[in-house]
């Protein structure tokens, strides 16, 4: 599922340098995350960066767009054509949280 980001954002913009995707952008008072362009960081981190460096804990998982990781990484290679990310089978824990 696309991490989505609750109304508790403080809007301190912790998470949007952090995002591989370029999925977190500024909205009225808070950050929003497209979930068009989030693959929850699978192919670059073992965790969500967005959730790392959130301070009051308002990066979480979207009920209302579930998702797997084959569904993820295969985003991940679209948005990032010339990033040679590893193919599924090759996925390690710190490369997708699926893995832990």
């Amino acid at each position: 599922m696309a991490t989505h980001i609750t109304d508790e954002c403080i809007n301190c913009g912790a998470c949007e340098p952090e995002c591989p995707n370029e999925a977190i952008t500024e909205a009225d008072d808070l950050y929003v995350i497209d979930p068009n362009l989030c693959t929850e960081c699978v192919g670059f981190h073992g965790y969500e960066a967005c959730q790392k460096v959130c301070p009051v804990l308002c990066c979480v998982p979207d009920p209302d767009h579930r998702e797997d990781e084959p569904l993820l990484l295969l985003r991940a290679k679209k948005l990032h054509p010339d990033v040679p990310l590893p193919e599924l089978q090759e996925l390690t824990p710190a490369l997708s949280r699926f893995r832990k």
